[in-house]
């Protein structure tokens, strides 16, 4: 079950009224793929338009830009070891959307996928974004505001996290090689990892040694479900965001 990465989409899901209506502006999403791999970026809209595409292949040292009208909230990420089989069927090893063709249409990654979570144009005309590892790890992502009204930081979890997965968590390929590094409450559907049942606030849910393991590879990413002090970041609005793989 794909494990909801923090409270930005559910802000754009069910907070509509947050939305400054006289905001019609876009933003850009520039993905650059500085990784030695093809990677096809995908982009599931949580609430506002959808936009012009919903997946693409992006050559290793390519770019890609996508305008985002506002308010708009939603997610991406990149997904790796793709290819067509003979019936014309597309699919990836790792953060599959499941869709059957290089577009997902409005379907969510399998994890392990590390996702980039914005919502823009929030209340008073806020943009609110991270980098959630809390649906597992699978590529190095970073996401920068670009232009707007300044002051704005950027995020990323640049490190492979796949290099120092633990067995029990690991995806692995047909090489034996690591692909993808799944999170405890996927691995083991337990209320401690899941943050679920008794464990169901920041009060009962404090971070595992697995989801550590996250967090010392990436510090600014979330790790687990309650991991917003260091995870959320915030912009005056009017940017626009580069998201970049292997940073």
């Amino acid at each position: 079950m794909e494990q909801r990465s923090s409270v930005l989409l559910l802000l754009g899901l069910l907070l509509p009224s947050f939305f400054v209506a006289n905001r019609v502006d876009a933003a850009t999403f520039t993905f650059n793929n500085n990784c030695p791999y093809t990677v096809w970026p995908a982009i599931l809209t949580g609430s506002g338009a959808q936009l012009s595409t919903t997946g693409f292949q992006l050559e290793s040292g390519a770019s890609n830009a996508v305008d985002v009208p506002n308010p708009w909230s939603g997610r991406v990420w990149g997904r790796t070891l793709c290819s067509t089989d003979a019936s014309g069927k597309f699919t990836c090893q790792t953060a599959d959307c499941g869709s059957g063709t290089v577009e997902c249409g409005g379907a969510g990654g399998a994890p392990p996928a590390s996702l980039a979570e914005l919502t823009l144009a929030a209340g008073g005309g806020m943009d609110f974004y991270d980098i959630s590892l809390v649906d597992g790890f699978n590529i190095p992502i970073s996401l920068t505001p670009q232009g707007g009204s300044g002051g704005c930081s950027a995020t990323s979890c640049p490190a492979n996290v796949n290099q120092v997965c633990p067995p029990e968590l690991s995806m692995k390929w047909a090489d034996g090689s690591v692909i993808g590094c799944k999170s405890a409450c996927l691995t083991f559907n337990q209320p401690q990892y899941c943050c679920t049942g008794q464990f169901a606030s920041p009060q009962t849910c404090p971070p595992t040694s697995y989801s550590k393991v996250f967090k010392d590879q990436c510090p600014q990413a979330y790790s687990y479900a309650y991991d917003d002090k260091t995870s959320t970041f915030t912009c005056p609005g009017g940017a626009n965001y580069l998201v970049t793989f292997c940073p």
